[in-house]
């Protein structure tokens, strides 16, 4: 564990001031450090895009679009590779990670280098955003207080998300919306503790940035008016046209990440890369550089531009953003979700002008809802998408369009990605997280997961005897049944036979008993959900149909295969557990932190710890069996498909790997 020395530690254990004073106190304080960093990250960028293009422009002149980018990739993949090596989750993700498994305890003596490398990468031209990075600024601050001064986890995360509210509160100008941005987003719930320790933030991270900026919102925007209710149906396809694109922004981050990662060039490179393609775009499309807020801001003051450069900005912003994240440059995936909303709406709204010209529809109104319908969509966040909107108009009339249009784009979005553009990286290493904390155990589990694929329905047709003497044969006391073509029409159980005789009711075929009101579950719903249905009827078995076609049956799920999967879901929380744990040690160590899968047939495989030559700087701190989590010994014997924890530093990651690697098996003298 990382020791902190006695200079360090500046706040004493205990203290004289009631909690309540005190916790307020910290998060008052909390707002103003964040205010003067978010200021003085803004002054950074500032500084970097003046001095940057400045002096490369008197040499380059019209190629400085192209050089620009890959001199600031360079430079930032050389401070990132040396001074913060490889990080698991880079930007809000991470804060996630860090409040819903490690007690909100994040490494925040990296945020200074963190925002610096940020603003180097702005002020060269990547297309990134500052907002994310004004969210960890928030964060580092809120979780380094609630550290030093010995607070409990809650009160830590609550500060981290304290952090994050007054982050977007300086950085926008907007701290209703920093407050739903934390509890939406990082904390996933609402607590009332933690919710007066975000107010006090986020006014006080407000208040000073208004008295050193101004009260100006971040755009320059006209007031709206909302004419009739017609209007709302256009809004309705602004809101399909955002959740589509929303979709496609989450899948090109995640792809782009995937692609750099897999990529076996130096790391440090990978930025220049990136920032070559940027540039190249950027010579014929210089707005899509940077942040990009002057381009939204003439849209949004009604500037005319033509539909063909509005699509083009679109589409070549939806390019570079997952092509500058996903190559290491340093900055957020908030700010470019707002220029291509407002680039979206803009275009939609000229289109509808156009084509009803009697309307009286203006473009800039539709840009400023796509603005928020499309990062309502990507973030998974309405309502901080919707106040965030109403806060830069102040005009209450433009909310019915936000309101309408918000929840369409989301909605659209998570059916086509189940994942935010924060979480889907954490998802696909396994991390699902919901309500800001690890799930219960059966939410951890779909339907579609455990259910049983190959069910022999009855047909209404069979003969009773026929169909109880299947029932016998399978061992269950219930089948569903479909009709002549396949279709589900009902469900027959043993209780429905001994009703038709208690009642004297004649039955000769399936048909005349079986019970045609039907609950049924659905594949892609949380097996707790469907188990809560069964017991609220009372009920020992449902059929599994299609969402969208409720007649087709996929699927049967019984008591039986709950307390089945029970046991699955047990093993996914202890891993869970043990990845909170690994969260944990890699914060509090300062070192890299792994989980490496031992393979069948490699070095380490079936040998005592002691007996296998581990790189110097590498500690096995558990090992992953199954259901149970090993502290190692000496004597521990490394089994195939145990998945170690390793601490180590970054440079011996792949020695490791060598040892849980299967070796290669030597060839035979028929395939020689």
């Amino acid at each position: 564990m990382r020791k902190t020395s006695a200079a360090i530690r500046f706040f004493p254990k205990t203290w004289p001031l009631p909690v309540p004073l005190l916790m307020s106190g910290t998060a008052i304080l909390l707002g103003l450090m964040t205010a003067i960093g978010v200021w003085l990250f803004k002054q950074a960028i500032a500084l970097a895009q003046w001095s940057t293009q400045a002096s490369i422009r008197s040499l380059l002149g019209w190629w400085t679009a192209l050089v620009l980018p890959v001199l600031g990739g360079f430079f930032v993949g050389l401070a990132s590779h040396f001074l913060l090596g490889e990080e698991r989750y880079p930007g809000v993700a991470g804060i996630i990670e860090a409040v819903a498994l490690a007690g909100g305890r994040l490494r925040y003596w990296r945020s200074p280098v963190k925002a610096l490398l940020a603003a180097l990468s702005i002020g060269t031209g990547a297309s990134v955003g500052p907002e994310d990075p004004s969210v960890q600024i928030g964060a580092g601050i809120g979780s380094m207080l609630g550290q030093r001064m010995h607070f409990p986890d809650e009160r830590v995360q609550a500060m981290v998300g304290a952090g994050a509210a007054a982050g977007i509160a300086a950085a926008f100008n907007a701290p209703i919306a920093g407050v739903f941005f934390a509890l939406e987003i990082i904390l996933g719930e609402i607590s009332s503790n933690a919710l007066g320790l975000i107010l006090l933030a986020a006014v006080a991270s407000a208040i000073l940035t208004q008295a050193i900026s101004g009260p100006q919102p971040a755009f320059t925007i006209p007031a709206y008016s909302f004419h009739s209710a017609v209007e709302l149906l256009f809004y309705f396809g602004l809101g399909l046209l955002t959740g589509l694109l929303s979709a496609a922004y989450i899948y090109f981050l995640s792809t782009a990440r995937d692609r750099f990662a897999q990529w076996p060039a130096p790391r440090w490179l990978k930025p220049a890369v990136a920032g070559l393609g940027v540039g190249a775009v950027g010579l014929f499309l210089p707005q899509v550089m940077g942040i990009g807020y002057p381009t939204v801001e003439k849209v949004l003051l009604g500037e005319r531009m033509s539909l063909m450069l509005l699509v083009a900005l679109l589409g070549a912003k939806l390019v570079l953003t997952p092509l500058s994240i996903g190559g290491g440059f340093m900055g957020g995936v908030f700010a470019p979700a707002l220029f291509l909303g407002a680039m979206a709406g803009g275009a939609y709204g000229t289109l509808c002008r156009d084509l009803f010209p009697g309307l009286g529809l203006i473009p800039s109104a539709f840009a400023l809802v796509g603005m928020a319908a499309l990062l309502g969509g990507a973030i998974r966040a309405p309502l901080t998408a919707t106040m965030l909107a109403f806060e830069m108009t102040g005009d209450y009339r433009i909310i019915l369009p936000l309101m309408f249009a918000v929840p369409i784009s989301m909605l659209l979005s998570q059916r086509l990605q189940r994942d935010s553009v924060y979480t889907v990286e954490l998802t696909r290493r396994g991390i699902r997280i919901e309500r800001g904390r690890d799930v219960e155990v059966l939410s951890m589990l779909t339907v579609g997961e455990v259910m049983q694929r190959d069910v022999e329905p009855l047909r209404e047709t069979d003969p009773l005897q026929a169909a109880l003497e299947r029932m016998a044969r399978l061992r269950t006391h219930g089948l569903p049944v479909v009709n002549a073509d396949g279709d589900l029409c009902g469900i027959l159980t043993l209780e429905d036979v001994e009703t038709a005789h208690a009642r004297g009711l004649p039955a000769q075929t399936v048909g005349d008993i079986c019970t045609r009101q039907l609950v049924v579950a659905y594949p892609d719903e949380t097996l707790d959900v469907a188990l809560r249905r069964m017991s609220e009827r009372d009920l020992g078995r449902l059929p599994v149909v299609d969402r969208q076609n409720p007649r087709r049956l996929v699927g049967f799920l019984q008591r039986v295969d709950v307390t089945r999967a029970y046991h699955i879901a047990v093993a996914r929380r202890t891993a869970l557990r043990h990845r909170a744990q690994e969260v944990r040690l890699g914060i509090l160590s300062g070192a890299h932190v792994e989980e490496i899968r031992v393979e069948p047939d490699s070095p380490c495989a079936k040998r005592p710890v002691r007996e296998i030559h581990w790189p110097r700087d590498c500690l096995i701190a558990a090992i992953r069996r199954g259901n149970r989590v090993l502290i190692p010994r000496g004597d521990t014997v490394i089994l195939p498909g145990d998945v170690l924890t390793v601490v180590t530093e970054s440079g011996s990651a792949e020695i490791l790997r060598t040892l849980c690697t299967s070796r290669p098996q030597p060839k035979t003298e028929a395939e020689k």
